[in-house]
């Protein structure tokens, strides 16, 4: 009988390195009970459970969620295939919120970048005049 593929597993400065964050960011992660790694001896070794976690925390903060957002994300992912739908609506409705957000906030800039420059014509303008 053919023994099972072993899992990938990372050390603390693997993970940071593939996912882009410092070590600290893992153990703060950890702290939060948002990881779970196993202990060999001192280190730390995360498996394919801890980087998808990570994956998801660091996408959702990317989106401007808060921790606690992060937080109810994975910890459905870890629960029930039956979760699944519930854990769509809700990054559904956070992710709405979110685009809504960045509409707005497009939309001021766009407002903001029209004004700046309708200021740099009238002083375009002017240094013409006085030319």
């Amino acid at each position: 009988m053919a023994s099972p593929a072993k899992e990938r597993t990372w050390t603390v400065g693997e993970l940071a390195d593939e996912l882009g964050v410092t070590p600290r960011t893992l153990r703060f992660y950890e702290a939060e009970g948002l990881l779970t790694p196993r202990r060999s001896g001192n280190n730390r070794v995360y498996g394919a459970r801890d980087h998808a976690r990570m994956r998801l925390i660091l996408r959702g903060r990317r989106f401007g969620m808060t921790l606690a957002e992060c937080r109810e994300i994975v910890d459905m992912y870890d629960g029930a295939a039956s979760s699944e739908q519930r854990q769509l609506r809700t990054l559904l409705g956070r992710l709405d919120e979110i685009a809504a957000d960045l509409r707005n906030r497009q939309a001021d800039i766009r407002r903001t970048l029209t004004e700046v420059n309708d200021v740099a014509a009238q002083c375009r303008e002017r240094l013409t005049e006085l030319g």
